[in-house]
């Protein structure tokens, strides 16, 4: 009788724990996807997928060792240290989670040589931002920002930049390359493809994606352009589509190397 009772007991606390923790979970994952990882990055970045592998374990576990400390027959000091201590281990198990996540938020979406390319905070030299312009300096916390690349400034720049490149340090993740997006604007236009040309290389299901991507702009697929959107995590399954001015209107989940 007492171990049904303190089972019936202890599902009932692990119950109410579960819906709490859910709550934050809901709340933290409002921020996440909706701030730090908008369509179409956390599909890009693929921080959505370590998101929820954190979130899940983090709900899971919690009301789990509640439901394994929880008995009535607990003076209610015994409960109350044992919940803490609990509530304390997820806590902490969230916050690391998050914070790892936040590392991998995109910061910069930079246009770079032919295409578009999606920088992590990770991926960024914090020491390297006083090279960037004043209004680039602080990483964004609310979603990409959309920015150029230089052209390097001589022959000496240009060895350092390939030798960098060779190390996985492109111009998009150096700081003291990046420049405001109108001044590659003329850049983009030059680079820029038709879309509708892309769309008469891919199959059925293909042109459904390109034809519904564009609807979602409001212009025609003859009046839309495209580069490759790219990521350390994606190379060839997104692109980005723009305007006749380079200006970006959407997006849609297909090879731009096509």
């Amino acid at each position: 009788m007492i171990g049904h009772k303190r089972i019936r007991s202890a599902i009932k606390a692990a119950s109410v724990h579960l819906s709490l923790s859910v709550l934050v979970a809901v709340g933290v994952a409002v921020i996440v996807l909706g701030v730090w990882f908008p369509y179409p990055f956390r599909a890009l970045s693929g921080g959505q997928h370590l998101f929820w592998i954190i979130v899940g374990v983090d709900v899971v576990c919690g009301p789990l060792l509640t439901s394994v400390l929880f008995s009535p027959a607990k003076s209610h000091r015994e409960l109350t240290s044992d919940l803490s201590m609990v509530a304390a281990v997820q806590l902490a198990a969230l916050l690391y989670g998050v914070h790892s996540v936040s590392l991998a938020r995109p910061v910069v979406v930079a246009f770079e040589a032919d295409r578009l390319v999606t920088v992590s905070a990770a991926e960024i030299n914090v020491g390297d931002l006083p090279q960037a312009s004043p209004a680039l300096r602080a990483l964004s916390w609310t979603g990409p920002v959309l920015v150029g690349t230089r052209a390097p400034k001589d022959g000496n720049e240009t060895l350092k930049s390939i030798d960098m490149s060779i190390q996985g340090i492109g111009p998009s993740a150096r700081p003291g390359w990046w420049q405001s997006y109108e001044k590659s604007r003329p850049v983009v236009q030059q680079r820029m493809k038709q879309l509708g040309e892309l769309r008469s290389k891919v199959g059925p299901n293909g042109r459904a994606i390109v034809d519904d991507a564009a609807k979602k702009t409001g212009l025609p697929v003859d009046q839309l352009y495209y580069l490759p959107l790219v990521s350390q995590k994606q190379l060839d399954t997104w692109i980005a589509l723009l305007d006749a001015h380079g200006t970006v209107k959407g997006y849609a989940p297909i090879d731009g190397f096509e």
